[in-house]
């Protein structure tokens, strides 16, 4: 039985954990035997996946076969990013062969299509963790530093396990689950024009990156279980109902695996931690089209839900 975990907001203000069985959500913690008492959020999960995937699995499948059990509204329901406590946000950089291809075009950059095969290694940035966060149907203020905002739909994946030094064959292994994501993105922050081209401090991908609700995820983690492979998921973004990206993770240039398995050899991947696995063709800034206050995007990936965020 399919089951999905989120975070939610109820109406004294605390967030709380829930699990989404089929159509119907219910409060997690009502449902917890009190042995379980101190998993008291989705991230108290994350760090004991093992034995809590196993007691969800069950869970899932008794209130699926029990009606009684009450659920929650989803009319009124508030999301919360699914983690309180998030650890780093690694984020992969031009890792869909498609948008890599569209940016070359559109700048006419001699962007190296195949990188694996010559040997290069994955390319990964810093998103801030639990402050760039926002959730589902959560408006993010337009950043006030910015005139080029982009989006850039992504595949999230959180890790469910410490990963050390881990080969790609296992790699898989310490995903917990996987959600929506978009990186959104201040174009027009990543140069310092007044600071020399050939400077080291030209780049400032903090302002580039890194603002108030700059990582919209969720609405759910669903775990990996569930998830035939992660390299082969139709991705979506809509923006104002139009659709602007179109593609598949089949375009990954590094797998997510691979990813994984880089990263661990130079740190320990933690419970908790995230991976934006990178954005496929049609983010912004190959049109030149960026957002505005009082747009709506929305990120659909096949099987794992829709995120919907909204710029104010």
């Amino acid at each position: 039985m399919k089951y999905q975990v989120f975070t939610y907001c109820e109406p004294g203000g605390t967030a709380r954990p829930g699990i989404l069985v089929g159509e119907a959500m219910y409060d997690l913690r009502r449902l917890l035997p009190p042995e379980r008492a101190q998993w008291l959020c989705v991230d108290d999960l994350l760090r004991d996946w093992d034995e809590a995937s196993t007691v969800l699995r069950q869970l899932a499948k008794d209130v699926a076969q029990n009606a009684a059990v009450q659920t929650l509204v989803a009319d009124d329901m508030r999301f919360l990013a699914p983690l309180t406590r998030c650890g780093v946000i690694y984020a992969a950089g031009a890792n869909y062969r498609d948008h890599v291809e569209a940016m070359s075009r559109a700048f006419n950059m001699k962007l190296v299509l195949d990188p694996k095969a010559e040997g290069v290694q994955p390319w990964h940035f810093i998103k801030a963790g639990q402050a760039t966060l926002a959730g589902h149907k959560q408006d993010v203020p337009m950043p006030a530093h910015t005139h080029m905002l982009d989006w850039e739909a992504e595949l999230a994946v959180v890790i469910g396990r410490r990963a050390a030094r881990v080969a790609v064959a296992d790699a898989l292994d310490y995903v917990a689950g996987y959600s929506c994501a978009n990186d959104l993105s201040a174009r027009d922050n990543l140069k310092r024009d007044q600071v020399d081209e050939s400077s080291p401090f030209r780049f400032d991908w903090i302002g580039h990156k890194c603002f108030t609700g700059a990582c919209p995820m969720g609405p759910f983690i669903t775990p990996a279980e569930f998830v035939d492979s992660p390299e082969n998921l139709g991705i979506r973004l809509w923006l104002n109902g139009e659709v602007k990206q179109d593609s598949n993770t089949s375009n990954h240039l590094y797998s997510v695996a691979d990813q994984i398995s880089y990263l661990s050899h130079r740190l320990d991947l933690l419970p908790g931690d995230v991976l934006l696995t990178g954005t496929p063709a049609g983010v912004g800034m190959e049109s030149g089209i960026f957002l505005k206050r009082g747009d709506v995007m929305r990120v659909g990936i096949h099987g794992l839900g829709q995120l919907e965020t909204r710029i104010v």
